[in-house]
This record gives C-alpha cells, structure tokens and sequence, in this order.
C-alpha cells in the first residue's frame, strides 16, 4: 500500500487543478449577478484561466527540468494556493481575474508537467501504467465532480467557499511531499529559453482571443471591433497573427538545437507517432469538453431557470460515467489497444452531442438529458483513462517533464478554444436567429429598426425576464415585447443547438486525428519506455 501514496498526493493535486473550469461554468449565472457583469465576461474569465496554463505549461516543463520536478512541483503548489486565497476573497471581476485567471493559471502550469514527470519517475512497468490511468481519470472526475461540488456550495453557500477550500487542500498536498520520490531531469541541467517562452505565450495567446472575441468582433464583417484592418474585423488577422508567431517559434527552437543550445521544446518530440496523435486528441477531447459544459449549463440555468444546484444535480449522469470510465481504463486496456478505445470514444462523443441537440427544448426532458448526458459522460471516461498514458508511454525518463508540458498544454489550448470556438457558434447562432425574428415580428419599422441595431453591436445569452427588462427599459411597448421576446427564446434553443451540433461535429472530425495512436493492446508486463530519439516499436502506429 505504502508504494500508492505518492499517487494520492499527485491524483489530488490533478484533481484539484482541473476543478476549478467545471466548479466557474455552473456558477456562471451567481457570478454575473456578484459582479453585476455579462455571460460573455465570465466567458472571459474561463478561458483566460486555461489560455495562460497553455501558454506557460511549456515553460513551466523547462523551470521543472532547471528547478527539479519535486521543487517545482511545490512552487507550483503554494503560487495556486495564494490565487485561491485572492479569488475567494474577491471583491471585483478584475480581482477575480488576478487571482483565478493569472495567479492559479501560472501555479497550475508548474504543478501539471512536474506533476505528470513525477509520476513516470515514481513507477515502474505495470504500476505506471495503472498511475497514468487513474491521473487521467482523475482529471476526469474532477471535471465531472465540479458542477455537483459547485453547484452544492453556490447555492447553499457561497461559490468562494470552494476557493478557501482549496487553499486547506493544497496545504494538506505540501505535507505529503514527503511521500513523493524527485524525478531528476537525466543529463546537464537545462537553461531557459527566454525568447522561446515569450514567443510560445504569445503565439497561443493571440490564437485564443481572436477565437474568443468573434463573437463580438465579427469573423470577416466587422461588428463591434476596437479597430479594424482593411475594413475587416480584426479577429482573423489576430488568430494568424498568432499561427505567424508559433511559425516563428518552430525556427527559432531549430535555431538554438542546431547550435547546441537548450530550446524551450525539443522539436524531435513531435516526430514521434504516438506522440503527436495523443496531444492532438488530447486537445479535440477538451475542446469538445468545455465547450459543452460552457454550453449545457447556459440551457439549464439561463432557459431553464434552474439554481446552481439543480444544475449540478442535472450533470450527475455524466459526473458518474466518466469518472467510472476513466478510473477503468487499465481494466479497458486488457481487451482494447488505445486507438481503438479512443475511436470509440469519439463515436460516443458525437452520438451523445447529437441526443443532447435533440434534448434542448422549451421544457426540460429529464429523463432524455439525463441517458444523453450520461452518454457523454462514458465518451468522455473513454479517452481520459487513455490519452494520458500513451503520450508519457511514448518516451524515456529524461523527456517526460517537457512532454508533460505539452501533454497538458493540448489539454488547456483545447479547453480555452472550447469555450472560445463553441461559446462563439453559440453567440453567433444567436444573433443571426435573433435578427431575423425581428426582421419577421409583426412590430413597428422604428422598434424594428431600434432593436436590429442593438443586435448587430453585439448580443449577450440573457434570461427571458432580463431580455423583457431590457426592452421595457429601451421605451418598447409590452406587446411589442412579449412578441419580441418569444422570438429571442427561439433563438436562444437554436444557438445552443448549433452549439453542441458543432460539438458533435468536432467529435466525427477527430477520428482523423487517430491514425498513429499505438494499435496493439499494452502487454501485462509493460516495458520502461525507450528515449526520445528511439519510440518504442510496439507504440510505433
């Protein structure tokens, strides 16, 4: 039993850094009404927290190589913990920001690469195989677990009063680092690749917001930009400003290899098979992830009417399902090679998206949302028990802290585009069916006109009694209204369900990214990884 504690320091460490996206979507709504804000604020919030772990997870990986995994494992740890401690006691959005978005952001993106090196050095053979399975069902149930734990505090509590706990858990993780071996990085120690990091963080961070402001930018047409280019909006030249700076980075890291200098990523990493199909999936799998649970709690809370709770409550299906699943993948593993399993989790995956348009409708189906959910839920375990393990698999002992910092870079670059990319299609839906069930009201050319305008300079995902509110505040009749807002409750059910139609279809999409995922069952006896500039033949596609 002794050689499983390290593992119950490092699960409750992944445990608690995953927490926090599941626990802030099922409180979006007390969040707007706190800080007296917009849905698209807290969007904002959301996806900058998982858009500055995916920009400085690489990083990170190399300060735990420089620092030693153990150390930077701690640091990691006690920078979280203080960004806890602001958040729960935050008075402001932009304080919340500070401590959740930025200050956790940058704890978890030491916590995570250390954290996954940590436990490659840790165990051995069969032991590391099943340690890997249980992180990643671990990082699915904390997922899973967020809206039921988030929900029961933001509605009989406080949504803070997660945050303070937080704070107790990671001091109660720093009392355990006795338990945990170091896993010292082989060879010379690394230097920091400074100007690597700088073009990494704003490579990824310029892709994020251009995806994340399209809604309210415009694609091609501009719509409320703060400036524009050429005439157009500004969020295409953005993401490709973006795409131009990792380009740079992929020449500035050959650069410092070819001149025998430590780049801030070892390119040779991605001509590795395995490797590069696991961080792809892994990012398709979070993509698909957040940006349905970004989704499905705007259906329940805000057209519903439900509490925070309740919303919890109305996840529970997936919350069992997944973590169920993931915390069988070593068992899954016996009879089913990785790519088959993550195969069919996708399948899952887009059977489920596709239940859950057909279960958004004025009146919740209880029992419909419930088998579609917890669909989902199984298509989720699928691919967290597997992802995970195949991505460490793949190399040797002196590259797993920088591949931990990819490995959970693709998990956070696809959670930041989720919420972005779905929250986006969503907005977007909304506004284009919100426009033209104005254009078709039976309501005066001057109210037409007045609320078309308002439309096109941008739209946010309101409660019916807000949208009411807020035409009555604009001067509009109550006839008029009511015909007005029973169009804007169409169009709210018709952008959620072009929300998860494009869940789904990212879903069948990324059956394509498969192909090199390892196609052979794991032997009971699995051997110690080969290094980098040799995968293993049986990981070999």
């Amino acid at each position: 039993m002794n050689r499983w504690k390290p593992l119950v320091a490092l699960g409750i460490a992944q445990f608690l850094v995953v927490l926090d996206t599941a626990v802030m979507n099922v409180s979006i709504s007390a969040l707007v009404a706190d800080f007296d804000t917009t849905v698209a604020a807290i969007q904002g919030a959301i996806t900058l927290y998982t858009l500055v772990m995916a920009a400085f997870l690489i990083t990170g990986g190399q300060i735990g190589d420089i620092l030693g995994r153990r150390r930077a494992f701690a640091v990691g740890l006690v920078v979280y913990g203080v960004g806890s401690g602001i958040t729960a006691i935050a008075p402001t959005l932009w304080v919340l920001v500070l401590g959740w978005s930025v200050i956790e952001g940058l704890g978890g993106a030491l916590v995570l690469p250390a954290l996954a090196a940590l436990v490659g050095g840790n165990y051995r053979g069969r032991d590391r195989a099943v340690a890997y399975g249980v992180i990643g069902g671990l990082a699915g149930a904390g997922i899973a677990v967020g809206p039921i734990l988030g929900g029961w505090a933001t509605t009989y509590l406080s949504w803070r009063v997660v945050f303070a706990g937080e704070v107790v858990i990671v001091v109660a993780i720093l009392l355990m680092l006795r338990w945990i071996a170091d896993a010292p990085a082989a060879g010379p120690r690394r230097r920091p690749d400074l100007v690597g990091a700088a073009l990494s963080v704003v490579g990824l961070a310029c892709v994020v917001l251009g995806a994340l402001q399209s809604s309210a930018w415009g694609w091609l047409e501009p719509r409320n930009p703060p400036f524009t280019v050429l005439g157009f909006a500004p969020t295409l030249f953005v993401i490709a400003f973006g795409l131009v700076v990792l380009g740079l980075l992929r020449s500035w890291v050959r650069h410092r290899e070819e001149r025998g200098r430590d780049p801030l990523v070892r390119w040779a990493l991605f001509a590795i098979r395995p490797l590069r199909a696991a961080l792809s999936t892994l990012l398709a799998q979070n993509l698909i992830l957040l940006g349905v649970f970004f989704t499905i709690p705007l259906y329940l809370q805000v057209v519903q009417g439900l509490d925070a709770f309740s919303t919890g409550l109305r996840l529970l299906p997936v919350s069992v399902t997944m973590l169920v699943t993931s915390m069988a993948a070593p068992v899954v593993n016996r009879f089913a090679a990785p790519r088959a399993v993550v195969r069919t989790g996708f399948v899952v995956l887009c059977g489920a998206s596709l239940w859950l348009v057909g279960s958004v409708r004025p009146e919740l189906d209880d029992l419909s949302f419930a088998l579609a959910t917890g669909l989902l839920g199984v298509g989720m375990g699928l691919l967290a028990g597997q992802l995970g393990n195949v991505a460490q698999s793949s190399v040797g002992e002196a590259e797993r802290s920088e591949v931990g910092g990819l490995q959970y870079t693709a998990q956070n670059l696809g959670s930041s585009l989720g919420t972005a990319l779905i929250g986006s299609f969503l907005l977007g839906a909304l506004t284009r069916a919100s426009l033209t069930g104005v254009s078709a009201a039976p309501v005066s050319e001057a109210t037409r006109q007045q609320v078309g305008t308002a439309l096109e300079q941008g739209i946010s995902f309101l409660s019916l009694d807000q949208a009411r509110a807020a035409l009555g505040a604009a001067g509009i009749g109550a006839q008029e209204t009511e015909v007005l807002v029973a169009g804007y409750a169409h169009a709210q059910l018709l952008g959620l369900k072009v929300a998860l139609l494009a869940a789904a279809g990212i879903a069948l999409l990324s059956l394509f990214l498969t192909r090199e995922l390892p196609h052979r069952r794991e032997p009971e006896q699995a051997a110690v990884p080969a290094p980098v500039s040799e995968p293993p033949v049986g990981a070999r596609g």
